[in-house]
């Protein structure tokens, strides 16, 4: 074996070195080049679906209604410079900035986007279990108008705030979020996918976990105690955060006695009519459609419940799509529904709507022909509006969860429908599913309603929604931070795809 010069060593280690540092230099540059390459890649995720972008878009001849309450302006102009609303007014005085992009939309209306609050990102899938949505409800949401969420319950909260990461960098279609955390239930529940709380201790350590980790509301469930359900409102106040109930072992006014801010679904979650009712339990629920439908709004228990609320300034997040779904001959399954979902859930939701609205079913749990659900609909409609007239603070929401048949958007636009329903204008309703929403989160601000300086959240809509409800079904355009989006494509890309992602 020849020997090495003392100068070879020193060559080889020279070349080692020159690798090294071209390895090094290589990596570097995958790092620097290909990386925003990805996330070029990730961000073409929203281009397919971008229907309106420029620097200047300007919205000419349509009807505006502002989301305040106050009535539809006709013949509006609505110029929208970046991500934020610079000018409304009346067409013919109005100016077209120059190189604006100028859609003509005669015959159509623009709304603020809607702010939901009771809009889960999770779907049933059977048994008792839901599983997260988390490709095709962001963009059913968007799709129907929505441009802001509050997910009210947590099933997946590293999921869900993972989404609204990707939502917020723009890598992928979806409402703006606003994340409730995992539910706060008691011990005793059959729901096997959430924690069950200890004890108050236990529950200021889960409060305080889980918002440290971006959670910006927390939600009490049937389970919890009077010890706990006080301690989740005082660490979330501490905090200058708001705590919502979806309750059964807690009364409507004795949560108003705690501080509650919020109470989900109105009169189906108030237990304490029932005669069997004791403190911290849940009572069976198999009488409550009856319990509600002997009620007076106006007068006796429940009028002083309403009154209560609204001293106590507890606000009602209205739910009435998910129960309508229990209530025999409604409402009739869209095609738009049956199309968006897989077949296992088209198959499962169907099956469930015709059992759950025959005489067998009927027969079997209530002991009547006549189902109970068809009158405590009616009275849930009634205690909404009634709590409105009081002076109380109502907000909307469409929970997609129940027998199946309530979709992200879809529902959201069914839910100001119903409360047309109930007794509320077209111009109160969609005044409830905007600024009130916004006003509950602090963003009001910001969306909502509008006006010049709000972000341009807006929905167009073709036809009159302010004359005919059933309008606010087509949506042809959401516009979320001045970006529009095409209603029509991002619900052709999730066909026959939700219920499984």
């Amino acid at each position: 074996m020849p020997f090495e010069r003392p100068s070879s060593h020193r060559n080889h280690a020279r070349l080692a070195l020159e690798s090294l540092r071209e390895r090094r230099i290589l990596t570097i540059l995958v790092f620097v080049l290909v990386f925003p390459i990805v996330a070029r890649a990730q961000s073409a995720e929203l281009r397919p679906y971008v229907s309106v972008q420029a620097p200047v878009v300007v919205l000419r001849h349509v009807r505006v209604i502002d989301g305040t309450g106050t009535a539809a302006s006709s013949d509006q102009s609505i110029v929208i410079s970046g991500d934020k609303i610079t000018a409304v007014g009346d067409s013919s005085r109005l100016a077209v900035p120059p190189d604006a992009k100028v859609l003509d939309l005669a015959g159509y209306t623009v709304i603020p986007g809607l702010v939901g609050m009771h809009d889960h990102l999770f779907y049933p899938t059977g048994g008792g279990f839901a599983a997260e949505m988390g490709f095709s409800f962001p963009r059913l949401y968007l799709a129907g108008g929505v441009t802001t969420i509050r997910t009210t319950g947590s099933l997946e909260p590293y999921t869900d705030l993972a989404l609204k990461r990707e939502i917020d960098a723009n890598r992928m279609p979806g409402p703006k979020m606003h994340l409730t955390g995992p539910y706060l239930e008691g011990e005793g529940s059959s729901a096997l996918q959430m924690y069950q709380l200890k004890n108050a201790e236990d529950t200021t350590r889960v409060v305080n976990f889980w918002l440290d980790n971006g959670f910006d509301s927390l939600k009490a469930y049937m389970y919890i105690t009077r010890a706990e359900l006080s301690a989740a409102i005082d660490a979330a106040h501490k905090r200058h955060l708001k705590v919502t109930g979806h309750l059964c072992s807690i009364g409507f006014r004795e949560a108003a006695a705690l501080g509650i801010d919020d109470l989900e679904h109105g009169l189906y979650t108030d237990t304490e009519f029932l005669p069997d009712k004791k403190p911290d339990q849940c009572p069976d629920l198999l009488r409550q459609p009856e319990t509600m439908a002997a009620l007076d709004v106006n007068s006796g228990p429940l009028h002083e419940t309403i009154l209560d609320l609204v001293q106590h300034h507890v606000a009602i997040t209205s739910t009435l799509p998910v129960y309508e779904m229990l209530v025999p001959g409604r409402p009739p399954i869209q095609q738009r529904v049956l199309d968006a979902l897989s077949p296992d859930a088209r198959g499962a939701l169907l099956q469930n709507k015709i059992y759950v609205q025959t005489n067998d079913y009927i027969l079997k749990h209530y002991g009547t022909e006549v189902s109970p659900w068809i009158a405590a609909f009616k009275k849930e409609m009634e205690f909404e509006h009634a709590f409105v007239q009081a002076g109380g603070f109502l907000m909307a929401g469409l929970d997609p969860t129940g027998s199946g048949g309530v979709l992200a958007g879809f529902g959201d636009q069914r839910e100001i429908e119903l409360l047309v329903e109930a007794g509320f204008t077209p111009i109160e309703a969609i005044h409830i599913a905007t600024e009130n929403g916004a006003t509950f989160l602090g963003e009001a601000d910001r969306v909502g309603t509008i006006a010049p300086g709000k972000i341009a959240d807006l929905v167009v809509i073709k036809g009159d929604p302010s004359t005919k409800i059933e309008d606010i079904e087509n949506v042809e355009t959401t516009f979320k931070n001045g970006v529009g989006y095409d209603s029509t494509k991002l619900i052709a890309s999730v066909r026959a795809i939700t219920g499984r992602r």
